[in-house]
């Protein structure tokens, strides 16, 4: 990795060939090309540059992609007691710069173009990967393999609840006794029911019985006179 620190807009920027970056605005046209001198260091294959203050020969090309403005920043001012409020705001121009290559001495030492043709490799041993997850395929087909044998024991397990399900038909053959037990109950039900009905008739005597009380009350009063 090659990358290289430059200066620009008053502050210092470490900067990569096929990156972009927001510096502060450049007087250029969108789509046009801007070349860099001011390169404070260079770093190639581990080889370090370092200028005093600048690098001879160093220079970094770049495009402009486009011109915006950054976001809104209040600036807020006051004086106690003077009755003294501003409220201002404030956008940064901003260039948004894509760096193209780094060159030392008219030669480019790394240029975007460059990792773009190292980045093949890596989709290639994307497309070697399927071949490693081969053995993981055997492997899950050995697995499909044995699981009929747990099936089989799946298959047998309702030959051992048959006898199971011929408990449960002896105690359906059983229940109709306990089923039979609330008819007779009924049938008891039935005397109890009749003396209810006994009661029933009884019932007009006893409301009766005032009606001859008075009777009587009457007959033993005549008697005593």
């Amino acid at each position: 990795m090659s990358y290289a620190i430059i200066e620009t807009g008053g502050k210092q920027v470490r900067v990569e060939p096929g990156r972009f970056y927001d510096i502060e605005l450049l007087p250029v046209e969108a789509e046009g090309s801007v070349t860099i001198e001011s390169v404070l260091l260079v770093q190639h294959d581990g080889e370090v540059t370092i200028g005093q203050p600048f690098v001879q020969g160093a220079t970094v090309e770049g495009t402009v992609m486009r011109h915006f403005r950054g976001r809104k920043v209040l600036v807020y001012k006051m004086k106690p007691k003077k009755k003294t409020r501003k409220k201002r705001g404030h956008r940064q121009e901003i260039t948004r710069l894509m760096i193209n290559s780094i060159s030392m001495n008219g030669s480019a030492l790394a240029s975007s173009s460059a990792q773009q043709e190292e980045t093949p490799v890596t989709d290639q041993t994307t497309a070697e990967a399927p071949t490693t997850e081969e053995p993981v395929a055997a492997t899950l087909d050995v697995e499909q393999q044995e699981t009929p044998v747990t099936d089989q024991t799946t298959a047998e397990a309702p030959t051992t609840e048959e006898p199971v399900a011929a408990t449960l038909d002896v105690e359906q053959q059983e229940t109709p006794v306990t089923d039979q037990t609330p008819a007779e109950a009924s049938t008891t039900e039935e005397p109890v029911a009749a003396t209810s009905d006994v009661e029933q008739q009884e019932t007009p005597v006893t409301d009766q019985t005032p009606a001859e009380a008075s009777t009587t009350e009457e007959t033993s009063e005549a008697a005593s006179e």
